[in-house]
């Protein structure tokens, strides 16, 4: 099984995706701000990390060049509201980009598609 953290500052969202992601096999840890994902990436393992971008007073995408630093072997999707962001350079570290939906189908699909990408990579001893 694989886990994932989620790191979004809106509760809802942390449990609309909590939920949706456990549904499909993952198992699902979430954070609210940088602090509390840093500190739950200290205390564990995790397959890929699904960030949001606008964290109230703090950024994602300085957790994702974080991320890319300290954890280069973890995939990060980032997914904002905000498909302005595509367009960032700094979020172009990232693995995947989707933009939020109520549907979170296409988010879903490009997790499956990052872990599969990661395993094949695994596999091949890369």
């Amino acid at each position: 099984m694989n886990k994932i953290i989620v790191v979004d500052d809106e509760a809802n969202i942390r449990l609309l995706y909590s939920e949706e992601l456990a549904e499909e096999g993952y198992e699902v840890v979430t954070a609210g701000s940088t602090a509390e994902a840093i500190e739950k990436l200290q205390a564990g393992a995790f397959d890929l990390a699904v960030l949001d971008i606008k964290l109230k007073n703090e950024s994602g995408i300085d957790l994702l060049q974080r991320l890319v630093k300290e954890r280069h072997d973890m995939p990060v999707i980032l997914c904002s509201a905000f498909s302005c962001y595509k367009d960032d350079f700094s979020a172009w570290l990232a693995d995947g980009y989707v933009v939020k939906s109520g549907d979170l189908t296409e988010l879903k699909q490009e997790i499956a598609r990052v872990l599969a990408k990661k395993a094949q990579r695994t596999r091949a001893g890369l």
